[in-house]
């Protein structure tokens, strides 16, 4: 059996195929990561739950107590661990991918893949994560509904797998065109961080929609791609969000658009990266 090796011309050849073939070295680069993340830590794995506790504590004292931002009626803690939960989630897919040319070009020049098993394997490292710390929200939930201070809305729970493919993909795609694009100029890999940090505020993560009076703002809020996943998964779980269909539907147009074009410009720079990393 020969195995015929070649760079496409064209700018565009998605081989779901050979991505498929190499689904086992997605889950190992997934492994590497987690292991490597957590190895030499002290409280090791424990930093999957601390971070997004920690980060929930101070939204609940900044916006919650100091601000006094409503949240719905929901128990502050658990609106604010939620938020942080799914926000985390898609801010590590498209962090984990936008530096994909400069992190592993050795391993890109020494050995050939599917080069997309390595942003595939990130999405599946932020997948760990976030079902990790769902499983305390879950528990937060469960409580919280027990003693009557919570009101899930089973049917939106069928909508959850869409929400975790929706914001996979959107990460993906936003990861896969700042990859494509620090290949050649490194220092906006620095603008990364900044921007998530801004995004999220552009998100209601921290606040509900429904303190956004109607208008400009609100209107931009809603065709924030990210905004409808916040909504339904608080709707699912806490009973509570704005879920406008119109907006759910622009923002699946805007992912598929970002994707393409995401998806475009990693298949043209991986067949030329070695020459400019």
């Amino acid at each position: 059996m020969h195995t015929h090796i070649t760079s496409e011309a064209g700018w565009f050849r998605l081989d779901l195929k050979s991505l498929w073939q190499y689904r086992d070295l997605a889950r190992l680069f997934a492994k590497k990561s987690l292991t490597v993340t957590y190895r030499q830590t002290v409280l090791g794995p424990l930093w999957l739950l601390l971070n997004p506790l920690l980060s929930s504590f101070v939204y609940m004292i900044l916006f919650g107590r100091i601000a006094g931002l409503g949240t719905e009626g929901v128990p502050q803690f658990l609106f604010y661990l939620t938020g942080t939960a799914l926000w985390g989630f898609f801010a590590s897919c498209l962090s984990g991918n936008s530096t994909i040319f400069v992190s592993n070009a050795d391993l890109f020049g020494k050995v050939y893949f599917p080069r997309l098993t390595v942003p595939v394997s990130n999405i599946l490292t932020a997948l760990v994560k976030l079902a990790v710390q769902m499983v305390l929200v879950a528990v937060l939930v469960v409580y919280y509904t027990a003693v009557g201070m919570l009101h899930p809305s089973p049917v939106y729970l069928l909508a959850l797998p869409l929400i975790l493919l929706h914001m996979s993909l959107l990460g993906l795609g936003c990861g896969l065109i700042v990859s494509s694009l620090t290949a050649r100029y490194r220092d906006l890999s620095a603008l990364v961080p900044v921007g998530t940090q801004l995004w999220m505020y552009a998100t209601p993560v921290v606040y509900p929609l429904s303190l956004l009076p109607a208008g400009k703002i609100r209107r931009a809020v809603l065709l924030n791609p990210v905004t409808m996943d916040m909504e339904l998964m608080r709707r699912a779980l806490l009973g509570v969000g704005s879920v406008e269909l119109r907006y759910l539907a622009a923002s699946f147009g805007v992912t598929a658009v970002i994707l393409l074009a995401g998806l475009l410009l990693f298949h043209r720079v991986e067949r030329t990266f070695l020459d400019t990393v």
